[in-house]
Order: structure tokens, then C-alpha cells, then sequence
């Protein structure tokens, strides 16, 4: 299995920004989309290896989420997850959009011409009633608790999918990911169970004897949804939706919690998903949901670089004052006014 040490990632986004530097055959052209939306450089053709299959069965679902604010980690986050896949033809692309805007389609087109994507209209009404204010806007938004509903968005044939957020890359071939065995479980993540998992909900969600018996019979550990392998069939059999639903109700009556999708995921599912390799979300590089301050790399393998948190890497890099770990992500960011620019 490839991965990489903390240690060599710093040579390693090097290396990235060389071998995406187009040759002087390669044709190179952007979108332009409006005043809201970014300008970005066609990606170079990824091809499948001699190993690759043909069939259904070869394929593999990612779904992503569509946001005009989030569209430039979109596009390195496709990239990457492209550049290190060994058949990078057989990656099919489900993203989620609450919006309908013609210039984001055609800047996928146009930035990878060969990619395998569709997009489905999420619908917001579906949830705005039902979100909560939580401590920082953007968790608030009603595509981000579209991931609830992809046993309901997703086509029949879907019957496996790997969530993503947007802002993160992914330096591991993704099949590895794909290849988890689920043992039986609707949902596979990294846990971490060295994390306080008390802080995920109020003191009166602790203090309701009803409320706090819900993880009776579990050894619930903290997990983070922008990084999921959801069993869509055994979803759908478990209810779960529902059942996150039903949580998000009572957070309208009661405060008992704070931060936005994560709690309610955490209520039905904690202590009851496969457990996956840390090395498969090193998360929180975004900082705290509230200042976003720097942070450095845990110790280990890293297969993904997970910008969770307030601050985005594109942003920090934009003004002048970026985080160590942002030019991680940097060689991956197709937006022709970046700084780390790909030559024509």
C-alpha cells in the first residue's frame, strides 16, 4: 500500500507539483464562470494502469458535495484523488449540489474532460427547517448535512460510496480506501477514541438520563464524517437516515449540541462503524471551528490531508499568511491566479 510518512511530506508536495506540470504538447485552458466563481486550468489526462477491469463491479463511487465558496478545494481535492489512482477511469463522481448553476458543471467539464461525473440537485427545503444554529456559520449550511441523504439521492446501483469533504486531498490510491472491509456495518471511518467524546454534546444531553442512555450497550469514539465508506444498501435497511433525523428534532426543543451535522452521525452511529486506519483522515489541519490557528501533522502514514476546521488552505495561501501544512495542498490547487502556478 502506498502512503506517506509525516516526515517526507514536505518533499513529497514537491514532487507533486513536478509530475503535474504539463508537457509542452498538453493543452492548457480555463472557464470563466462570473465574478463567484474561480477560473481553473484543465488537469492533465489520468489513464488506467495494465491491472485495471472493464466491469461494473470495477468501478468506484465518490460523492462530494458542490459549493460555489468550496469549488477550488473541490477541484484539488478531484485531482489528487486522480493523480494517485491506479485506474483513475474507473472512479465514478457523485456530487451534491443545492444549487442550480450551469458554470460549475461546465468548469468540472472543462477543468477534467474525461472525468466520470454526475450531478444531483440536493434540495434544501428538506432540511433547513430542521438545522439548528451551531457555533460557526458554514456548519450551518443546508448542503452540508446532504451526506444524510444519500441512500435517498444516490441511483439503486450505488450500492457502495466514499463521502468526501472538499477540503482535503487525498496522496494514497484511493482503492485501498474502497476495499475496507465493512464487516457487516453501514459505515467504515477512522475513529479516535483517545478524543473527549463527552465534549460533542451539552451538559443537558448529559444530564438527561433518557437522552445520555442512547450509548448504553456501545463504546462510542469520536469520528469525522468528511471521511466516509458508507454501505448504502445497509443504510437504507438500518433507517438511518431517519434515526438522524429524529436527533436533529430534539436538538430543535433541546441544546444538546453544538456543532452542526457531526452530533446527530455520532448519536446513531458512534460505537457502531468499522474502524478504519487513522492514516485515512489526518484531520483538524483547518484549526478549531473558531480562529482556525495552525496546526502540525500527527505522527504516523498519512493517506489524506483533511483540512477540518475554520481555516481553509486556499484562503490562508491567498492572503499572504499560510500555515505550514497548506503547501501541502497548494501543488494540487488548479485556480490559474494561484500562487503556485502551473505553467502553460
Amino acid at each position: 500500500m502506498a502512503f506517506w510518512s509525516s516526515s517526507l511530506l514536505p518533499l513529497l508536495g514537491l514532487l507533486s507539483l513536478f509530475f503535474l506540470l504539463p508537457s509542452s504538447s498538453s493543452s492548457v485552458h480555463a472557464i470563466r464562470l462570473g465574478a463567484s466563481f474561480s477560473v481553473f486550468r484543465e488537469a492533465p489526462a489520468f489513464r488506467n494502469g495494465d491491472v485495471c477491469g472493464t466491469r461494473d463491479a470495477d468501478r468506484i463511487h465518490i460523492s462530494m458535495t458542490l459549493d460555489a465558496n468550496y469549488l477550488r478545494g473541490t477541484m484539488a481535492a478531484v485531482l489528487s484523488i486522480l493523480q494517485h489512482s491506479t485506474c483513475p477511469e474507473n472512479l465514478s463522481f457523485h456530487f451534491l449540489s443545492s444549487q442550480d448553476v450551469p458554470g460549475i458543471v461546465s468548469s468540472i467539464q472543462a477543468t477534467f474532460p474525461y472525468l466520470s461525473f454526475k450531478v444531483y440537485r440536493f434540495d434544501s427545503k428538506r432540511v433547513r427547517d430542521k438545522i439548528s444554529k451551531s457555533i460557526r456559520k458554514a456548519l450551518d449550511q443546508p448542503l452540508n448535512y446532504a451526506r444524510i441523504y444519500l441512500a435517498d439521492i444516490l441511483p439503486s446501483n450505488v450500492r457502495r460510496v466514499i463521502y468526501l469533504d472538499s477540503d482535503l486531498v487525498m496522496v494514497d490510491d484511493i482503492s485501498n480506501l474502497w476495499g475496507v472491509d465493512l464487516g457487516g456495518k453501514a459505515l467504515a471511518a477512522p475513529e479516535y477514541c483517545h478524543a473527549n467524546f463527552t465534549k460533542y454534546f451539552t451538559d443537558e444531553f448529559w444530564s438527561s438520563l433518557e437522552m445520555s442512555k442512547t450509548f448504553e450497550g456501545r463504546s462510542p469514539c469520536y469520528f469525522n464524517t468528511g471521511v466516509m465508506l458508507v454501505d448504502v444498501d445497509r443504510w437504507r435497511q438500518g433507517g438511518y437516515t431517519k434515526k438522524v433525523e429524529e436527533w436533529m428534532a430534539v436538538q430543535k426543543q433541546n441544546r444538546i449540541y453544538d456543532l452542526g451535522s457531526l452530533p446527530p452521525f455520532l448519536l446513531v452511529l458512534a460505537g457502531n462503524i468499522k474502524a478504519v486506519d487513522h492514516r485515512w483522515n489526518q484531520h483538524g489541519l483547518g484549526g478549531d471551528n473558531l480562529e482556525g490557528k495552525c496546526r502540525n501533522l500527527h505522527p504516523g502514514p498519512i493517506s489524506l490531508l483533511h483540512w477540518s476546521g475554520k481555516g481553509k488552505p486556499w484562503l490562508r495561501l491567498d492572503s499572504g499568511k499560510p500555515c505550514a501544512v497548506d503547501h501541502l495542498w497548494a501543488p494540487y490547487d488548479l485556480y490559474r491566479s494561484s500562487r503556485v502556478s502551473l505553467e502553460e
